[in-house]
């Protein structure tokens, strides 16, 4: 879907398209609703304010639709070939930094009790390491707004790189 074909686009339709960048009704209603965009930034910066903040019980849905860093996402789903694109800086044949990340991602698990996150595109599988191990230092109060941060930018870049790729294909 172009940024046209969305902004024309009836709404359930535009919601259906959005929906694979974030599961947050909230955050994919206030967007559908404020087409028609004039440009592509327009909507990306309208996706960094949607929905803002977000509640305790939108972070926690959100997180159930993640794998784990260092998991290669099963499915055909949109949105697991989304993770396994922005994943793509995690080597599957580096088996001591798959088994670090899974043992962090267990140990942030029993702490915070939800998979960690972190915007992976664009990262190496050693940085989102580092970025784990510092983490788990956290309180929940203080890894709570981080994880909410770093599901807008990922829900930011997943709507530009599907406006984009649309777009280009059109």
């Amino acid at each position: 879907m172009s940024l046209e074909q969305f902004n024309n686009a009836p709404a359930e339709d535009a919601k259906k398209f959005l929906r694979p960048c974030l599961d947050v009704d909230r955050w994919v209603d206030e967007i559908a609703q404020a087409r028609p965009f004039a440009s592509l930034e327009d909507v990306l910066k309208h996706a960094r304010t949607a929905a803002e903040p977000f509640s305790h019980q939108e972070i926690e849905g959100a997180l159930a639709h993640h794998p784990r860093i260092g998991e290669r996402a099963a499915g055909t789903t949109t949105e697991a070939g989304m993770s396994r694109s922005e994943q793509a800086g995690v080597d599957q044949q580096d088996q001591e930094t798959i088994t670090a990340l899974a043992e962090g991602n267990r140990d942030y698990e029993t702490k915070f009790g939800h998979v960690f996150l972190i915007r992976a595109a664009g990262r190496s599988a050693g940085e989102m390491l580092a970025a784990l191990r510092e983490r788990l230092a956290h309180t929940p109060e203080q890894e709570e707004p981080i994880v909410a941060e770093q599901l807008r930018e990922i829900a930011v870049l997943r709507l530009e790189q599907s406006l984009l790729e649309r777009s280009l294909s059109a």
